[in-house]
């Protein structure tokens, strides 16, 4: 049985992209595997509180993915 975690912010993504990328996910191993696992593959997606992840030493925030997506 097949179980990705996928870690977000909290609040990035609405219930339209996480329905889409737990879609994407599961195509995506099935393609690999079989798809006799779609009903025993997991997707879960966790969220992590803002500025309780850490690149390099230091804290990242939402607002700091969002200037690196913007720019």
């Amino acid at each position: 049985m097949p179980l990705i975690t996928v870690k977000v912010f909290k609040d990035e993504l609405s219930q339209e992209q996480s329905k889409a990328l737990i879609e994407k996910i599961t195509n995506t191993v099935l393609g690999v595997t079989s798809e006799k696992l779609r009903d025993a593959t997991w997707v879960v997606i966790e969220e992590v509180r803002d500025g309780h992840w850490g690149v390099g030493g230091n804290p990242l925030r939402l607002d700091d993915v969002k200037t690196l997506i913007a720019s």
